[in-house]
């Protein structure tokens, strides 16, 4: 039996023996955590389970976390929009709010989740 150099490099990269087959050295660069809201983790599973090969790039590109933090960032600035403008296009008014403050509570849940459907389809599952 021949007797196997426990590492190699072969063309810039280093190959360790483990049993009978050396394996690369790959190592992820080092990148800061960001937290990752509720846009950002809705964004992650959309990618696992329906686009895994953008889901491998953005991990072996160490830029998968930035990619939902930015991703969560922009559907929340985006929310911020959304509903304001919705709410005056649906006559949602404080008057309404000091009237009845059930139907105002109604018609706020309604915009707000048109509001996420829109989001949803721009940014989470574009």
């Amino acid at each position: 039996m021949t007797n196997l150099k426990k590492g190699i490099i072969e063309n810039g990269i280093h190959y360790t023996l483990h049993g009978d087959y050396y394996v690369p050295n790959l190592e992820l660069p080092e990148v800061p955590l960001q937290t990752i809201g509720h846009y950002g983790r809705l964004r992650l599973n959309y990618l696992q389970e329906h686009r895994p090969g953008l889901y491998t790039r953005l991990i072996l590109s160490g830029k998968l976390y930035e990619h939902l933090a930015e991703i969560d960032q922009i559907s929340r600035r985006r929310m911020e929009q959304i509903i304001p403008g919705l709410a005056q296009t649906d006559g949602v008014e404080e008057m309404l709010k000091a009237k009845d403050q059930m139907a105002w509570v109604r018609r706020m849940n309604n915009i707000r989740h048109r509001a996420e459907e829109i989001i949803l389809n721009e940014l989470i599952y574009a």
